[in-house]
């Protein structure tokens, strides 16, 4: 899926990130949102590959890198150890400061990088999102019921992995429906790669326990930084027809987080990466 590209299997000092690389230029590390890979980027990294260096990596506990054993708090499961996983790898790769790009839960990673790594973050883009802390603060009827996820993984007991469990492949194709409409707009190459990892019961369990973080140890991080801007120059891009430009004033929300933010909507769903009309 990504011809000309190296895989790369980079050990962190917590666990061990997979991701593909290519191209020439300055450097751009690529962040994947939920239940995606990497693999979500297959269509456009060829083309940013002709002016950058683009890496593609697995979050931690997603695709073919690490789940690290879990803890009470979900610390393990933090934005903040999981940006600073990407951090690690772009220096692995010889990279001391980078452009970033995140959709979705990469989007989220993203934000927290761009925070806590002032110094690795050249630029930063983020793709169909609100900051969590914005979400979890006004979230209404149609944010809840389009975002349920968010509300359906974070429970315990193992809840949510033994009813995904259950059958994953479903789950996963009924996600990707319902965000984009049309599961045409994805390749069978990539779903077959989305299911594929997402079979995984650890996987399933990480990807929770990403979700668990996010509305908990997550939001301790966020309050505590926000006074803080980001610092680099922010781009946003969000869809036409997705949910948070129903329900937010996307650029302006942006805009109270970082000192220089530019915006634009584009003609298409929740799935940017895949120009999904969703």
């Amino acid at each position: 899926m990504f011809a000309g590209f190296d895989s790369r299997d980079i050990a962190t000092r917590e666990t061990t990130i997979h991701a593909v690389m290519g191209g020439s230029g300055p450097p751009l590390l690529l962040l994947h949102g939920y239940p995606q890979t990497h693999a979500i980027w297959h269509k456009i990294a060829p083309r940013l590959a002709e002016r950058f260096t683009v890496v593609a990596s697995d979050l931690r506990g997603y695709g073919d890198s690490g789940k690290p054993r879990s803890d009470p708090r979900h610390e393990v499961y933090s934005k903040r150890a999981t940006a600073a996983d990407q951090v690690e790898v772009m220096r692995s790769l010889g990279f001391q400061r980078f452009c970033v790009a995140g959709h979705d839960r990469g989007g989220r990673v993203a934000h927290r990088m761009a925070l806590d790594h002032p110094d690795a973050v050249a630029k930063l883009a983020v793709l169909d999102i609100v900051p969590t802390y914005e979400i979890f603060s006004t979230v209404n009827k149609e944010v809840a019921t389009g975002y349920y996820h968010w509300f359906f993984l974070i429970q315990g007991g193992g809840l949510p992995e033994t009813m995904i469990g259950h059958d994953p492949d479903w789950y996963l194709r009924a996600k990707l429906r319902q965000w984009s409409g049309d599961l045409s707009a994805f390749t069978p190459e990539a779903i077959a790669e989305y299911s594929r990892c997402f079979r995984d019961p650890a996987s399933i369990h990480a990807s929770c326990e990403d979700y668990r973080a996010a509305a908990s140890i997550d939001l301790e991080h966020d309050k505590d930084d926000m006074a803080s801007k980001i610092g680099c120059p922010l781009l946003v891009l969000w869809g036409e027809k997705g949910l948070m430009q129903r329900n937010y004033d996307v650029l302006a929300t942006w805009q109270k987080r970082a000192a220089d933010v530019r915006g634009q909507m584009l003609a298409c769903g929740h799935f940017l990466p895949r120009g999904a009309a969703g």
